[in-house]
């Protein structure tokens, strides 16, 4: 019997949550870095480049908890 692993459930928990999706998965360093980085970007804000960063973040995990 094969098992087919899902990758969708990880992205959507990730799409609400940020990170969520690789703690579900196991992988607690890349969560803990994605908080981190969203903490970053948004004191970054204040300057102006942190909602740009913040967006290139939360794509970003949503693809590594998609395809990771």
């Amino acid at each position: 019997m094969s098992y087919k692993k899902t990758h969708g459930v990880p992205a959507l928990f990730s799409f609400f949550i940020p990170g969520l999706g690789q703690l579900v998965k196991g992988h607690v360093s890349k969560a803990v870095g994605i908080w981190a980085a969203l903490i970053f970007s948004a004191f970054m804000s204040v300057i102006g480049i942190g909602l740009l960063m913040g967006m290139v973040i939360w794509v970003a995990q949503i693809y590594d908890a998609y395809n990771s």
